[in-house]
């Protein structure tokens, strides 16, 4: 993993004129690099130049491995008796809740502490966005060893949406740039215009558990049937009680979605 701390950052040479998605992707690498000659990057973890994160702060980062609960994807004993399956094993955690309906299982690249901490709050806060890259290529080589059991194939990748006022106001999604930088390693379209935040909802991070459902519940809706029938892979940048997740997912079950699994780059202990 250590691979990531610089190189992300390097643009590739090219003797031809690229053009399509290739010139689009030449021109934003193009200005990535000017502005880091204008401003240069800074580790989200230990605030050292050089790297947006550097070798040592991401080998510092709690990443999540397999087995995990097959329900809400914490870390958990080996079932040494029934093996492991697809990241997961037969027992769950003992700390998430019954499965809902419509959310089939939750999995989390890293544990939201430390580094991660540190990163996700450049991403979503300080308009860092360039860390999209780095943390979407740790969560996409993760995919593999963490997906639920027949989960690794997915017909599509959805964020989950601000409300368009939130969203103008921070200026970008955290979670469709990491949902797009997914789609790019893992091969799979990504759907941003079908889930909709239909009402602005109060931050989470200032509600307790219960407060936290009954905030989100009804606040997502799908504009039409496209994704009817589809095994759709839902994109956050944190899980902490799963309230907003159960609500993208069953917004998309009601638009017609056969399976929802969701995969955030960090979850709460």
């Amino acid at each position: 993993m250590g691979e990531l701390g610089h190189d992300v950052m390097v643009i590739p040479q090219s003797e031809t004129q690229p053009s399509g998605q290739a010139r689009a992707s030449w021109v934003r690498q193009l200005t990535e690099a000017i502005v880091d000659l204008l401003f240069p990057p800074r580790c989200a973890g230990c605030r050292k130049l050089g790297a947006w994160l550097c070798e040592r702060c991401i080998r510092a980062i709690d990443v999540i491995q397999p087995p995990v609960c097959p329900r809400c994807g914490r870390a958990v004993a080996p079932d040494t008796e029934a093996g492991t399956s697809g990241g997961g094993c037969s027992i769950r955690c003992g700390l998430c809740s019954e499965p809902g309906p419509d959310l089939g299982a939750i999995r989390a690249y890293a544990y939201f502490s430390g580094t991660m901490r540190e990163a996700i709050h450049e991403l979503k806060y300080q308009g860092v966005t360039v860390l999209a890259a780095p943390l979407g290529q740790m969560m996409a080589r993760a995919w593999t060893r963490l997906a639920p059991e027949g989960g690794a194939d997915m017909d599509a990748i959805v964020p989950v949406p601000l409300h368009p006022a939130r969203e103008r106001e921070r200026g970008y999604n955290q979670a469709a740039l990491l949902a797009r930088e997914l789609g790019r390693l893992l091969g799979h379209p990504v759907v941003e215009n079908v889930l909709r935040r239909s009402r602005a909802t109060l931050p989470q991070v200032s509600l307790d558990t219960r407060a936290r459902y009954a905030n989100v519940q009804g606040a997502f809706r799908c504009t039409d049937d496209s994704l009817r029938h589809s095994r759709v892979l839902l994109i956050d940048d944190v899980c902490t009680t799963g309230a907003t997740l159960e609500a993208a997912a069953a917004a998309l079950r009601r638009g017609g979605a056969s399976t929802v699994v969701a995969y955030t780059l960090a979850r709460a202990k």
